[in-house]
């Protein structure tokens, strides 16, 4: 056999088994480190991105203009706060980690839920001399914005191939809508009526949502009365402590657009004791969520708790507008 014939015959050896386990090894690595990778995207993602937004500080040294609203400038800076420095959760695609989130997502829609409730106020109370006037049109086109459903991406399948309009880029707008607002304000170019009865008013609507919010707590409290783990209790409690926050936040700063009328009416303790049930109320996150029995001496319930300082701030919110109606 010629030269050239033995390399050709060694050519087509079968390759020892120590070679070949070799090459199964390298083919099993690449998946193995592409799992490894998704993993790290997702769990190393989650805790990126998971953060809860409920500093009751945020915001003190106001960004309101000279002669502006402070609680007009709170809710912009929360809306900003909530899109541009962190992330807005709710409408996260599947490939990005935040998709996996639950908390984070429900605090963000439950505040949002209470700027859209507050700036609904302005546009019908707080922002117009009388109902018989013109209401203000930043601040219906701010109103409108906020109410945009808070899980739109850049494609709704559900409704359409075409690509549609994110929800970050209507909230981003509503906030230029009220910056613009404040800053005509500041100018005189705008109306904003510090009188008594428009807070009553305001007021009024905000006790109704909370009475709302404890009737669907108490709901979820009833069907779950059985259930020794109840793995949907927390996103009703982020929901709402997103709502109670916003609500704090905007009363806080409402308070001070108010703070001659509350003095004049000696309504102002009342406000603090008001505000301070609602602090409470939006700082409240247990390490874990749990909905037990309202009499059980083993597992708490969370959502009663937090229903009861919700229920509290209500009542003392009606006592505030008893309190200026004299």
């Amino acid at each position: 056999m010629t030269e050239g014939a033995l390399d050709a015959a060694a050519a087509t050896e079968v390759a020892p088994p120590e070679t070949r386990r070799r090459s199964w090894r390298s083919y099993l690595l690449i998946p193995a480190v592409l799992l490894v990778l998704l993993v790290v995207w997702y769990l190393g993602g989650m805790i990126w991105y998971h953060r809860i937004g409920d500093d009751p500080e945020f915001g003190a040294v106001s960004s309101a203009p000279t002669g502006g609203s402070r609680a007009i400038a709170i809710m912009a800076d929360l809306i900003e706060r909530e899109i541009d420095t962190y992330e807005w959760l709710p409408n996260e695609p599947f490939f990005k980690p935040g998709y996996l989130l639950d908390n984070g997502p429900n605090f963000q829609i439950g505040m949002l839920t209470a700027l859209s409730r507050i700036a609904v106020e302005f546009t019908d109370q707080l922002g117009r001399s009388r109902g018989s006037s013109q209401a203000d049109p930043d601040l219906i086109n701010a109103a409108g914005l906020l109410r945009y459903p808070p899980d739109k991406w850049i494609f709704d399948l559900s409704t359409s191939w075409a690509p549609t309009a994110p929800s970050e880029q209507q909230y981003r707008a509503a906030m230029r809508s009220l910056r613009q607002y404040n800053e005509r304000l500041g100018t005189g170019k705008a109306t904003f009526e510090r009188r008594g009865d428009n807070l009553i008013a305001a007021l009024d609507r905000i006790a109704a949502d909370l009475g709302s919010v404890s009737a669907a707590s108490y709901s979820k409290i009833e069907s779950s009365r059985n259930t020794w783990l109840d793995f949907s209790a927390d996103d009703l409690f982020y929901t709402n402590k997103g709502l109670l926050y916003g609500y704090y936040m905007v009363l806080r700063d409402l308070g001070e657009d108010f703070a001659e009328i509350l003095a004049e009416r000696q309504a102002t303790r009342n406000w603090s004791l008001m505000l301070e049930s609602l602090r409470h109320a939006a700082l409240l996150q247990p390490l874990v969520v749990l909905n037990g029995a309202l009499d059980s001496m083993v597992k708490p319930n969370h959502l009663a708790n937090q229903a009861f300082l919700l229920l509290r701030a209500r009542v003392q919110l009606r006592e505030v507008g008893d309190i200026l109606l004299k």
